[in-house]
This record gives C-alpha cells, structure tokens and sequence, in this order.
C-alpha cells in the first residue's frame, strides 16, 4: 500500500499522462497520496428528484428523472449546440451540450430512463440543464449514499474535460486500488478514548459518505488527527527544548527589583499583572530556560512587568535587553525606562540603526565587559559586533514584526541561551494561540489598570470632514492635541483612498500657522527628521500629527485625545484597535474618528461596525480571525504551519481543545512516545516532520 500512494498520480487507473499533468500544474496533485488527501469542498444532496414537470424556479443544481425523446444539433454564430429534449410523459426541458458533442450524441440513448443532474438555466418558462451528468436510472439506484463530493477545481481543468464526474471516477478506481490499506496511525486508546472513527472508514466517507452523520463522523476524525499531529509537534518541540535548554536561573529577588517594587512602582497593580509576574518567575527560578509569550491588550501594563524582570536579572547580576521593530518605539520604551529607574542607580542605553559609530563604539565596550546593564533597542541588538557580558534576560516587543531567525539570534548571545520573553499587544485568539504558540508557555493580561477611560469610538463618511475639523478645532482649543492617521504616503493609480501628502496639505490649509503647528511622520523620512518631529508632538509644541501606521505602537502622548483614521475601511481590525490605543492615555476624555468613503465591502463595516461597538481587544481578534483568517492574522512568516487542509480554526474549537487535551495527557504517560500503543503514532510523527504539509507523509 505505501508503495502505491508514493507513486505518480500517472500511473492510477483513469488518470495517464495528460490528465496527471493537468492535476500536477492546476492543484498540485503529484502523488496518489497527495489525491487520496485532497478533499472535497462541498456536498450534493442527491437524495431529492424532480422531473421536467415538477422543477422548482431557482438555479440551484437538481437532478432531473425522464428520457430523452428527441437530439438535434442546433447551428449557432460561432459553432453549433447538442440539444436533447428531456421529458417526463408530460412536460419537457432540455439538455445542451457546446462541446464534445459527437461522442455525446452516439452515446446517448434515446427513450431511455436517464437521472440528469446539473444547474438550471430559465429562460422565461423555458428551462435547460448545459453539460449535464447523465447516468442511467439503474446505475443511478445502485449507487450508495445521497451526499456527492464536489472537489476544488480550475476553469482550464473543466476546459480539458477533467469534470467533477471524472475526478468521482478517478476516487472511485483510487479506493479500488487501496482496497483496505490506509494504514492507521492513531493508537486504539485515542480511537476509543476520543471515539473515533478508524482512518481507512473516515477517508472513504470524505469522498463518499453514505449520509450526513457519518460524514460529520469522518470530518471529525480527519480534524482531529491534523490538529493532533500540529499540537504533538509543538508539545514535544516544548518539552524537548525544557529538557535540553539549560536556564539562568533568577533566584534571588534583591535590592533593584525591592526598592522599585516597594518606593518607586507609579501605580498599583492590576490581579492580572501580579498573576503573570508569579507564572514568570515561577519559571526564572527553574533550572529551565524561560520561552513564555506575554499577551496583553493596548494599555494593560506589559512594560512595567517587563521592566520587574529586567530588575530581577539584575538581582541576579546579569543583563538584560529590551528588542523593539522600529527606532520610534525603541526610543520610547528607552525614555520611558530611563524615566522609570531614575530613583534607581542603574546604567541603560539605546541602540539603533542611526547611532553613530563614534557613540557605538563605547556602548558595545561597556556591553561586553558588564559596565552597562539594561540594552534597549531595535533590530541592531541582534547583529554579530554586539557582546553581552552575561545576558540573563531577553525581551522582544511586538514579536510578530519579528522573523524566527531574527529571534533566534537572540539566543546566540551566550553560551547558555537566555530567558525570553515575547510580548505582543495584539489580542490573539485562544485557537490561534494554541496552535501557532503551542511550543511557548503563555501569560495573558486581560485587565486594564483602573482609571483608564474608555474611549468614544465614531464612524463618519468623508462627506462630515468639515464637522470633524471644527471638532478638532474645539479640543484643540482645550489644549488636547490630535492624530490623523492615512494608509498611504502618496497617490495611488489603484486605490481610491485619501493619501498623506494631500492629507497634510488639507490639514495645513485649515488649520494655519501661526494659531496652529502641524508635524509629519512617515516610514520614508530619514530616522533624524522623524524623531525630530515626533519631539515637537510629545513636547507639545504641534497640536497635530499627521502621520502613517508608524505611530501604530508604543508612542505615548497622554495629551493627545483625538485619533482620526482616514481610509479606516482599509486597515484591518488590529491596527485600527492598535491606532486607537494611540490615545485615552491621559486624564481627558479620548476619541477615536474612524472616516471612511460611501461605498463598504460587506467585510469592511463588519470592521467598522465591530470597532464602534467594542474596545475589547480580544473580541476584535476573534472578529478578525473569521473575517481574514489565521495566515493573515499571524503574517506571511508564521502562515505557513497554519495551512491546513481540512481543519479550519474559525470552525473547530472544539476540536482543537480535544486535540490539545489528547496530546497533554499523552505526553504525560508517554512522553517519549515509547509504549508499544504508540509506535504507529511515533512512525507517523517522524515521516510527518520531515514535509511540510501535516498530510504529506502520515499513512
């Protein structure tokens, strides 16, 4: 049997060369294993029948009970047409054919009892059925099951004559073949535990259930096994890397960590801070190294929990560093820091791109031999010329922004990899979380501090831009400063949305010096200009910023109480949610302005809609989740271990919940995968890392 599925789709009755080669290029169908795993993306209910006298008026696909009474080929402008007319005794409808019509016509048998099935087409009270699927009524009643599988397809493919009917065939002669041979992989405990069907019974009823019930049987078995294989990976990639990796442990908690904690913390903790501090330094007093994901909404208070850790590792006289995707967020988590252990007598610096070699050079010396101790900065950490002397602690802000590899580099900074800890403000649903960082111990905050005021979220069209200036002009006036936010830096032959540059013009016209001071930031200014103009906001000195997603994190302007969005139709929900984290930071009263034109995608109010309903940042995520799913949440680096095949984690929570219980209590009694129960499932696992695709190698 493994022989037979590792073999060229060529060589399986009803394919041959030219088909195999449509399949190969259309779908990617290369092996026999690779069509027994590709799955339908729909069912047809083939339990009802009409006739041409009891036809219901939709398009729907029917299939039609009659015989064909009479065959004509009908002369065209371009061509000819194959008409069949079909009929019940009573009534009539027709059948056409625009291609392959000669072998058509001599296959067909007139006055004999057809089942046709296909869309239909009304034309007044005429009705046709193009290119149907014909099949005698007593081939038709000796098939088994109602439910027909449709598979995804090309236009080309249907053009060179690979129909649905033909890929039905090609399954048909593929389970043939197979016989009783798809070798099972799951050990009989998971099949009884979890009450699942055996694989060779689910595979076939994927493609030819017999009814609803036992396809959603066999639907169920197919989910679970993909998810349980994507869950066993990650769990053991986990265990494995707590029993090889080494940690530095944080045992002591000492005068740094005490006298910010007890003197100088600026206010209370939330339940949920105090919570993730004890899971964190639960782990930095193991033996174990720290990989642990900190997840918290815009506001809830991630940097001060970052900032007791790095107090922790100096406890522990060892460093820590702080990595941030942009120079502007670097620099404001380095002011903020500064700030916040002035009282403290510790030495902290910033590295970026733009710090010159002059000032470099000095910073790396003091690194490397221990006289600098906390190391905020961007990208620039992780390049080779920088030396710890004894990094104990590694912090990465917004980790999405960064690739695994660039992470990894973090790693390499000492002999024995330090603790880590990723931290990201964008709520990530609780499946997506379980499948894509199932190999990192997680800590959620899910509590703003108190006194956070919410923030009054609108949706204006751009036809109420003058009522918006003159609300700007109003909180202006109260001495609040505004953000306005545009998706583009300039003009695009494409898309119709207001750019920056036109924006800050019309911002400028309305709103003239010297009543009024306008800054600007976008990714394509040089780092000197940006952080200049980001100054003059942050001190006050411009009233308005007009600037691009760039602002989208960490800048904190407690005075700023107005962000505007333009275009908001064409963000997605987690950076609108991230934009408006831009302001309610202060004592006043925040609003978020989300303008848009006239004309929404049903997607884009869900957005809107969504926005002006809720600040929960975890509901916006699930939101999110089902409008764009998992490999655009998660971003092209982190989309390709969530291409499932038939799992949809939108769709099957459950599911994921079962698969990921099922995978704790298995390594647990068997973490090793050593019993004998488990062999079959140890096999499956090693072929199954060695592709990419989950289904490439198990069976």
């Amino acid at each position: 049997m493994s022989d037979l599925l590792h073999k060229p789709i060529d060589y399986l009755k009803g394919v041959g060369p030219n088909r195999a080669q449509l399949l190969r290029q259309d779908l990617n169908i290369q092996t026999v294993q690779d069509l027994l795993y590709f799955f339908p993306n729909r069912y047809i209910d083939r339990s009802q029948h009409f006739t041409p006298s009891s036809l219901p008026q939709t398009t729907a696909e029917v299939q039609v009970v009659g015989s064909i009474i009479h065959l004509e080929t009908v002369k065209q402008k371009k061509g000819s047409r194959l008409v069949a007319t079909f009929s019940d005794g009573q009534n009539t409808m027709e059948l056409v054919w625009f291609r392959g019509q000669q072998w058509i016509q001599k296959s067909l048998q007139l006055n004999k009892a057809y089942v046709a099935f296909g869309r239909l087409n009304w034309f007044g009270k005429k009705c046709s059925i193009a290119h149907p699927e014909l099949v005698f009524v007593e081939e038709h009643e000796q098939r088994k099951g109602n439910f027909q599988a449709v598979y995804p397809s090309t236009e080309s493919l249907v053009k060179s004559g690979i129909s649905q009917r033909i890929i039905r065939q090609i399954m048909v002669h593929l389970f043939d073949e197979l016989g009783k041979g798809v070798q099972e992989v799951m050990s009989p405990t998971l099949l009884q535990q979890y009450r699942l069907m055996d694989k060779h019974t689910a595979l076939r009823h994927i493609h030819f259930p017999d009814n609803q019930e036992l396809l959603a049987q066999a639907q169920y078995r197919m989910k679970f096994e993909e998810l349980f294989f994507m869950q066993l990976q990650l769990g053991l990639k986990k265990r494995n890397r707590k029993i090889q990796l080494k940690g530095i442990p944080f045992p002591a908690l000492g005068n740094y960590f005490n006298t910010f904690y007890h003197k100088h913390l600026p206010f209370a903790l939330t339940e949920a801070q105090k919570r993730v501090i004890r899971e964190i330094r639960t782990d930095l007093k193991s033996e174990t190294q720290m990989n642990r994901l900190l997840q918290g909404d815009v506001g809830s208070g991630k940097t001060i929990v970052a900032v007791l850790f790095m107090l922790m590792a100096l406890d522990n006289n060892l460093q820590a560093t702080l990595v941030a995707p942009t120079e502007i967020l670097a620099q404001q988590h380095y002011n903020s820091i500064r700030s916040l252990l002035e009282p403290l007598d510790v030495s902290v610096a910033l590295l970026t791109g733009s710090i010159t070699k002059a000032a470099r050079k000095p910073l790396l010396e003091q690194l490397a031999d221990g006289r600098l101790q906390l190391l905020i900065g961007t990208h620039a950490v992780l390049e080779l010329p920088v030396h710890f002397r004894h990094l104990g602690l590694a912090i990465v802000d917004e980790q999405h922004r960064f690739g695994v590899a660039q992470r990894a580099k973090l790693w390499r900074k000492n002999d024995t990899p330090p603790n880590v800890l990723v931290m990201t403000a964008t709520p990530i649903p609780r499946t997506l979380a379980m499948t894509a960082y199932g190999d990192l111990d997680l800590s959620v905050i899910d509590e703003l501090p108190p006194g956070r005021k919410p923030i009054t979220t609108i949706h204006r069209y751009d036809s109420k831009r003058l009522a918006i200036f003159q609300f700007m002009r109003e909180e202006i006036a109260k001495g609040r400063q505004v953000y306005v936010v545009y998706p583009l830096i300039q003009e695009s032959k494409v898309l119709d949305y207001k750019d920056l540059m036109d924006g800050y013009e019309s911002i400028v016209r309305e709103f003239p010096l010297p009543d009024f001071q306008v800054s600007i930031v976008h990714g394509k200014m040089k780092p000197d200009d940006k952080a200049y103009e980001m100054q003059r906001f942050v001190s006050g000195k411009t009233q308005i910023m007009v600037a691009t997603t760039v602002i989208e994190v960490g800048v904190n302007v407690p005075n700023a109480s107005i962000m505007i969005i333009e275009s908001a139709e064409r963000f997605g929900l987690s950076q609108l949610h991230q934009l408006r984290g831009r302001v309610g930071r202060g004592a006043s009263k925040s609003y978020c302005v989300l303008m848009t034109g006239n004309k929404l995608s049903q997607d884009a109010q869900t957005r809107i809609q969504t926005m002006v309903r809720t600040q929960d940042g975890f509901e916006l995520a699930e939101v999110d989740l089902n409008l764009r799913g998992p490999g655009d949440l998660m971003g092209t680096q982190q989309s390709g271990m969530l291409e499932f095949v038939i799992a949809n984690l939108r769709q099957d929570v459950d599911i994921i919940k079962a698969a990921r219980h099922a995978v704790d209590e298995l390594l647990i009694h068997d973490p090793a995968l050593e019993k004998v129960d488990n062999k079959l499932l140890r096999q499956a696992l090693y072929l199954s890392q060695q592709g990419k695709s989950i289904w490439k190698y198990i069976g």
